[in-house]
């Protein structure tokens, strides 16, 4: 199956285009879709988001099933710098299986992809959000006004471990 990571409660893999579907589903739902500024994909845009150069996605599994997506992307003209964004399935949520995720996730970035610092950009309105963030790791440095890729204002956080 390729790249697997692996935190203390979830398993992190590649998704594939055999999720399309299942992304697509999650996307759908508005308790995930609100987070994603709303956006819905069919299944071909998801395949097409699948096979970004840019952006590494991954599916989060919890006793070997999917619960939710995570992805990484580097910053413009940085390959040791990026970020990373992720959600849950509202069913996953509350149990520390985000925070676990990103731990694998930034774990992998850093110590085999060499990268130098890895942020994250919760809306300032997702508490929940924010509060999982620090549990993984991650410190607010600033909050952003709304801007061309952030609908509301946001929060710029950096892992610091």
């Amino acid at each position: 199956m390729g790249l697997q990571l692996h935190g203390t409660l979830t398993r992190v893999r590649p998704a594939t285009v055999e999720n399309a579907e299942l992304l697509v589903a999650w996307h759908a739902d508005p308790e995930v879709a609100r987070y994603w500024d709303g956006e819905t994909f069919t299944r071909e845009e998801m395949v097409s988001r699948l096979s970004r150069r840019d952006v590494d996605s991954f599916i989060v599994e919890a006793a070997d099933e999917p619960v939710g997506y995570i992805q990484a992307w580097c910053e413009e003209g940085s390959p040791d710098q990026g970020g990373i964004d992720m959600f849950l399935v509202p069913k996953a949520r509350g149990h520390g299986l985000g925070p676990d995720a990103a731990r694998a996730l930034v774990s992998h970035l850093r110590e085999d992809r060499g990268w130098t610092r890895v942020t994250v950009d919760p809306y300032e309105w997702n508490g929940s959000a924010i509060r999982a963030w620090q549990k993984a790791g991650f410190v607010e440095t600033e909050r952003r006004p709304a801007d061309l890729e952030h609908a509301a204002p946001w929060v710029l956080m950096v892992w610091e471990g």
